[in-house]
């Protein structure tokens, strides 16, 4: 079917040229609002009627008359039809719909997957400040990332994935003086306990393994204690290194991983900072108040300029944040998405203008911008806010230890990234349907069973690439087939809209129509030639399934069990 709608674009084009020659509009195929209106819809002659001055269900009618005078029409298409104001309607044949079937075996985990663009794009993700554990924002971010890229990935982007962070600003210095106190035999609540010191239980850790002398390792840094109280940088530095490896050990078991790390001191240590003043300077953009330095980013959609260098002498957030973006640009990334908090929209139109006026050739809107809401924990009927191990919040290895990192992962991005979301750790938990997660993952092992039996029974699986796919003609399988062909062009269109959550929608709609097809039709039937179409088809849907799941970091798994059963496999 992926062939039968690329031959169909082609022949759409062809027809609306023949209506409008000069017009520069390129027509595309919609999806109808509702499966009884067709398979695909065309709303070209609606959008040509005012540049035509025609009456829009005249130009549909022109319309249809070329589109059935293409040959690919005639092939692919059993109808066209006219519906309201100009609307075009098209039914595909069944030969177009089984098609699909053989495409999706045939390309296997490739299946939507588009060739090497040859351009490059880092997602900046989860960029957690080594101060204490990931919480559940961290988490978002991290499925909110991580599914980014494999989507930008499958679009045939090379993908960087990078981990930003301050290993030496305000937020350290109290890490470290927190650590000391703790050393020193204070904890919260002590006479002399400092007011802005982190509470959790974590800083006790940090400090008992500072005093016994240990190394840490993180992927991006190592440190050996001395054990010394007084070693005020000694603590700073294993205090740090211990965060990056307890955030390592986090992300591992969430399954992301990280191509770099940054260190916002870097950007000061390598002379960035102060080469970003200069480019800014000469730029005519900047200019002097109060003693401070400020940069016209009202020129930029800004809502007022903003303070780069303040009157003492030091830079505000501002400045190395420009910086950072003009080193990605550096680097060869044509692309930016950064995936942060919704505290963060404010900064969007500083750091773009403050790119823009640096007057390197960074396009307007770079970097992109994914932002999230924070999300609320719900466990047995109530909100979860503290964890004792930080002391403040939940945190992502709770949400793992309580749930699972297939629950998390999934149920993390089956909403858009700007909306409030619940995570509620009893549904999380649930082995039936009201789990989506679990109603995703049981439709590809409910597949794995139905396959296994085929096996057992002495059906020859390893022919299913001969399988008769005309055979293919109950509705719930053209229905099932409709959807696995979807599947490259809601990759395609999630990663042009930054929405990953599209991933979710996708695989709760093809289980569904998996469900229906599972409870409509046997499969293991006496006719050898319907039953090995039938294997075949489920086949393809686990693929399919396999290959969504995997963008989203979620397993496949073969076998499950649930609280209630339905029904069994025993066709």
């Amino acid at each position: 079917m992926i062939q039968a709608k690329a031959e169909l674009q082609l022949a759409l084009a062809r027809a609306v040229a023949q209506l409008a020659p000069d017009h520069p509009l390129t027509p595309a195929f919609e999806s109808p609002k509702q499966a009884a209106h067709g398979d695909l819809a065309v709303t070209v002659a609606m959008q040509l009627a005012k540049p035509l001055k025609a009456n829009p269900r005249a130009l549909a009618e022109s319309l249809v008359a070329a589109l059935q005078a293409q040959p690919e029409v005639q092939r692919w298409v059993d109808s066209l039809e006219i519906a309201g104001p100009g609307f075009i309607n098209l039914r595909l044949s069944p030969a177009a719909k089984q098609a699909v079937v053989r495409e999706v075996r045939t390309a296997a985990d490739q299946f939507g997957r588009q060739p090497a663009n040859g351009a490059k794009l880092m997602v900046e993700f989860v960029s957690a400040n080594p101060t204490g554990p990931l919480h559940v924002g961290h988490g978002r971010q991290g499925a909110l990332g991580d599914s980014i890229c494999h989507l930008f990935e499958t679009q045939g982007w090379d993908v960087t994935r990078e981990f930003y962070y301050n290993d030496a600003g305000v937020q350290i210095a109290t890490l470290a003086t927190s650590t000391q106190c703790r050393l020193r035999g204070l904890k919260p609540g002590d006479t002399g306990w400092p007011e802005a010191a982190y509470n959790g239980d974590y800083i006790a850790d940090i400090a008992a393994d500072f005093l016994a002398k240990k190394t840490v390792k993180a992927d991006d840094r190592e440190f050996t204690a001395s054990g010394d109280p007084e070693d005020l940088d000694g603590i700073r530095q294993f205090a740090v290194a211990y965060l990056r490896h307890e955030q390592d050990l986090d992300l591992q078991a969430f399954g992301v991983h990280f191509d770099n790390y940054f260190l916002e001191s870097s950007l000061y240590t390598s002379g960035r900072v102060t080469d970003t003043i200069g480019r800014l300077e000469k730029s005519g953009k900047t200019f002097e108040e109060g003693g401070a330095l400020w940069l016209r980013t009202t020129d930029y959609g800004d809502d007022k300029d903003r303070v780069m260098r303040k009157s003492d002498g030091t830079y505000t957030y501002f400045l190395p944040d420009v910086a950072y973006h003009l080193n990605k640009w550096e680097r060869g990334f044509s692309k930016v998405i950064n995936v942060q908090g919704t505290d963060h929209h404010g900064t969007i139109a500083r750091v773009r203008g403050g790119v823009q006026a640096a007057g390197m050739g960074v396009p307007v809107g770079y970097p992109d911008y994914v932002l999230h809401k924070m999300v609320t924990v719900m466990k047995g009927g109530q909100e979860v806010k503290i964890s004792k191990r930080s002391g403040s919040y939940v945190t992502l290895r709770d949400l793992i230890d309580w749930t699972s990192r297939d629950a998390v992962r999934f149920f993390l991005i089956s909403r858009k990234a700007d909306t409030e979301f619940v995570f509620d750790v009893d549904l999380a938990l649930k082995q039936n349907d009201e789990n989506p997660v679990f109603y995703v993952q049981y439709a590809h092992a409910r597949i794995c069973s139905v396959l296994a039996q085929a096996r057992t029974q002495g059906h020859d699986t390893a022919r299913l690439g001969d399988a008769d796919l005309s055979l293919l003609v109950a509705p719930t399988e053209l229905s099932l087939m409709l959807k696995l062909a979807d599947y490259p062009g809601m990759l395609t269109g999630a990663a042009r809209e930054l929405a990953p959550h599209d991933v979710a929608f996708y695989l709760r709609d093809l289980a569904s129509a998996f469900h229906s097809y599972y409870a409509a039709e046997r499969f293991l039937v006496d006719d050898a030639g319907l039953a090995l179409a039938r294997l075949a088809l489920l086949d393809a849907t686990r693929q399919v399934l396999r290959n969504a799941l995997s963008l989203l970091g979620v397993g496949a798994p073969e076998s499950m069990s649930r609280e209630t059963s339905s029904a069994t496999e025993s066709e």
